[in-house]
Parts: structure tokens; sequence; C-alpha cells
């Protein structure tokens, strides 16, 4: 009896004990709730001008993810995200390739034959059309990197199977979705490339001849101090490209594919953040002399620390956007929100990143 008195004070102790605990923590919780809604009200004390930078309206999406970690996203997920980008005012999405080598993101007949790819578990085409649909966004397609090129130096080996791909995507979605608004040739350059004219204007031609004339774009790289091999440790190199070599050898590319080509967007991490002015200065004077819109991808990675690759510290988004303003640029694009800026990336800094970018531009 005694011992059964005993067990019983000991759970009527236990049970005051966690309801004590209960309200402390109701009270905490309460704490908690009214510290965020203060916190929430503070913003970075900025010492430079507010929303000099040309703006990010489009995105790339690198759902194949080949040296960026996968995310492993459902619709779900996605739908967020994209709820996101609408949210900062980006209007455009563009899937920076199809396929690569054996992963492709939609069930291609063609490449699952021909290539022995693996088969996709979601068709993210059909999913980004919709979303893209569903949030008032363009979206455009990019073409199938069958990994041949980055062999070989020869671009024109993604003719080919490109052209079965362009006429099977565009039937498959193009004719169904108002959200397919346009296509990017996948394959990047710096220089002068073996093949590239070529392939280039043949691609080129064949989405807008298939498409009523969406327009196509290109996102090469400027072969600047920073252009070093992603798996290697090295973060710069001896040689790079100066700008009047860079003007000299893009003038003649494009001269040879302006009229499939419509815009441009150079990668912007190649280069120190001094040269930006110079290289983008060119950039619009050779885009505008062609009749292209230059466009710039910025990219939201970091290339100057040896982690590959990590969210960009934002004074250097901040520096890489004004040099683009001051150009002036036609649109701004990244590489790449979901995984660098996005507020659900897997990487805590994004979504910082994301706060400093609505800060900066006054986005409530």
């Amino acid at each position: 009896m005694e011992k059964e008195n005993s067990r019983r004070s000991f759970l009527a102790k236990s049970s005051l004990v966690g309801l004590s605990a209960l309200s402390m923590s109701s009270v905490s919780f309460g704490r908690d709730n009214s510290t965020q809604k203060m916190t929430s009200e503070i913003e970075s004390k900025l010492i430079v001008p507010k929303g000099k930078g040309l703006k990010i309206t489009g995105t790339f999406l690198d759902e194949i993810s080949h040296d960026i970690p996968h995310q492993n996203w459902g619709e779900k997920e996605w739908d967020a995200d994209f709820a996101h980008m609408k949210a900062i005012g980006i209007d455009t999405v563009i899937m920076i390739r199809s396929g690569y080598r054996k992963f492709i993101t939609y069930p291609s007949e063609y490449l699952l034959k021909k290539h022995n790819c693996y088969m996709p578990s979601v068709d993210l085409v059909d999913m980004y059309c919709r979303l893209a649909q569903k949030y008032g966004m363009k979206f455009y397609f990019g073409l199938y990197d069958s990994g041949k090129y980055w062999d070989t130096g020869d671009l024109t080996w993604e003719i080919e199977d490109n052209k079965y791909v362009i006429d099977e995507v565009w039937n498959k979605y193009g004719t169904k979705y108002k959200s397919f608004q346009g296509w990017y040739i996948s394959g990047e350059i710096s220089r002068k490339t073996k093949g590239a004219i070529g392939a280039f204007h043949s691609m080129g031609k064949q989405c807008k001849d298939v498409s009523g004339g969406l327009p196509t774009f290109i996102s090469p790289w400027i072969d600047g101090k920073k252009a070093v091999e992603a798996a290697g440790g090295d973060l710069t190199k001896a040689n790079s490209v100066s700008v009047q070599e860079h003007e000299k050898e893009w003038s003649e590319i494009f001269d040879g594919i302006h009229d499939v080509v419509d815009a441009v967007a150079f990668q912007d991490g190649h280069i120190d953040y001094d040269e930006l002015d110079a290289f983008f200065t060119v950039n619009k004077r050779m885009a505008d002399k062609y009749g292209m819109k230059c466009w710039t991808n910025a990219e939201t990675f970091d290339r100057d620390m040896p982690i590959k690759f990590l969210p960009i510290k934002f004074d250097k988004l901040r520096m890489k956007l004004e040099a683009a303003a001051r150009a002036g640029y036609d649109k701004g694009i990244t590489f790449e929100f979901s995984h660098f800026m996005s507020p659900q990336s897997s990487y805590l800094q994004a979504g910082h990143l994301y706060n400093r970018y609505k800060e900066y531009f006054n986005i409530k």
C-alpha cells in the first residue's frame, strides 16, 4: 500500500511538472513569436545606394544537377519555388538542358531508344510548363547535351540528336502549353570553338522554324582568369582573354548566328569584378551591332572559393548587377535561383541572399 501511495505521489508530481513545462513552453513560444515579429522589421543598414543594379527577371532550372547537389524536390516544392521566384519579379524560367548524357528530364522516346537513357520518374518539362503557366511565366526549353562536345571539343556532335529532340518536344509540349515561349541552345562555349557557328545556326534555325519564330538564346562564358576546370583545385589561371580578343572572336561568331539567335547572356563569373565594365561594354556593343538582345547571366554561386559551389556573397552579386545596369543590358537572368537564392534551398545561405536581394531592391 505504501508503494502504491508513493507511486501515485510520483505520478501526481510528474503531472504537475509536465503542466508546468507545458505552461513555460507556451510562454516561451509566445515570447519567440513577439521577438520574431520585432526582428522581422529589422533591415540591413546599407551604405550603398539601393536598387542601382539590373534586376534578375529570369532563372535557369538545373534539374540534371551533374555538378551541384540534387535537391530531390517534388511538385509541391517546385510549386513553392515558383512562388518565391514570382515574389521577386522573375518572369522567365529556362530549363538549362533537357538531358545530359543518359539522364533526361522527360520521357523522350528518341533518347530512351537511341542512347539507352534512364527513364525519369517525373516528366519535368510538363511540370515546368504547367507551373510557368500557373505563375504567368515564360518557359524556355534547353536542348539536349549528349556530352560528346565536352569529350571532343566539337559542337557539331550536338546537332544530330537535337534534330529529333526539337521536333519531339515541340509536338509534345510546345503545341500544348502557352507558357512554352522560347528555346535555349545549351552548348556552352567561351571562344572560337570547332563547329560552334554551324551548330548554333543549325539548331537555332530549326527551333525557330518548328515553333513559328519563337526566340532563341545562348549563354557562353568569357575566357577570363576564373575560367578554370570546375573539377580542379585552381581558382584562377595565368592566361586569359583580353577585351580586344574577346570582341574580335565574338564578333565573328555573332556575324554567323545573329539571324537565328535572338539574345546572348554571357556568364559573368569568369572575370574579376574590376573587369566587369570593360567586358560588359563590349558585349553590349557587339549585341547591338548584330541586332541581338544583350542579357547577363548573373551567377549566384561563388567562384572565388575552393568549395564548389556555394551561394555567392551578396556584394559580389550586387557589383555584377550594377555593372550590367551601367552597360545598359536588356535582361538579367541567373544560374541559378533554386540552389543558390531560394529560401527553401538545401543551402541555408541561399535564403539569406534572397533576403539581402529583397532589401536592396526594396521588395516587400
